[in-house]
């Protein structure tokens, strides 16, 4: 993945980890990559692991790809439409259209957000 974004994997987090308290020990590690990262929000499906009050005292929080992305549509809805085109576009071999983007999306859980990018 580092290949494809720069700058996406953190370092040195590894020291938090055991003062991290969550109910699922094994993904400490996600929220001390988080704290390292200075990231806000931790996008995750697994939400009942990464309870609200054990993640406010480091001013990150959890939520579900569809909160997230809903939120980025309300923020800017141009770019991810854009970035959508973008993914159609690159699929070449088959093809794919936008609503073929669309569907596979809303297939995979992020119903709200697509509902939101087909509203008029």
């Amino acid at each position: 993945m580092n290949g494809a974004i720069r700058d996406v994997l953190v370092s040195d987090y590894e020291p938090l980890i055991e003062g991290l308290k969550l109910p699922d020990l094994k993904d400490r590690h996600v929220l001390a990559a988080a704290i390292k990262a200075g990231a806000q929000v931790i996008v995750t499906r697994n939400l009942k692991d990464f309870p609200a009050a054990s993640l406010e005292l480091w001013g990150v929080e959890a939520k579900s790809p569809d909160a997230f992305v809903l939120d980025q549509v309300g923020i800017r809805v141009q770019q991810v439409a854009a970035a959508i085109r973008q993914i159609a576009d690159s699929r070449t071999d088959p093809p794919e259209s936008v609503d073929d983007i669309l569907r596979q999306l809303e297939h995979n859980g992020l119903v709200e957000s697509i509902t939101a990018l087909r509203a008029p």
